[in-house]
């Protein structure tokens, strides 16, 4: 089996109730992310498993709800934490590409990484 990971990157505003750092996360905020999305299987009689272009362009998608944003807004995030970001580019990709394996959320600044693999 092959697997196949494209990335991409977006800037988000939100805030978070917690029990620690409470002040500061309950206050409108924004973090640099980085997601990973890996698709797996077998290569087609294309010598590809998936094309690049369609991958680019179903990330760019999701991308562009996510891009910019007070995440607080979106209502299936709500509250948007890193694993309810991987669930959510999940969420927006699984049909489209049935071999996808998992989608990692990364806060690379604080060196944090949520990966998200069913099952």
């Amino acid at each position: 089996m092959f697997q196949l990971t494209k990335e991409f990157r977006f800037e988000a505003a939100h805030t978070l109730v917690r029990t620690i750092e409470t002040e500061a996360s309950r206050r409108v905020h924004g973090h640099s992310y980085r997601a990973e999305v890996t698709i797996g299987g077998e290569i087609g009689d294309n010598g590809m498993l998936v094309d690049l272009g369609l991958f680019a362009q179903a990330l760019a998608r999701v991308r562009e709800r996510l891009d910019h944003h007070f995440l607080d807004e979106i209502p299936e995030l709500a509250p948007a934490t890193l694993e309810r970001l991987a669930l959510f580019v999940w969420r927006h990709l699984a049909r489209e590409f049935p071999g996808l394996v998992s989608v990692a959320i990364c806060r690379d600044s604080l060196g944090e990484r949520c990966l998200y693999r069913p099952g």
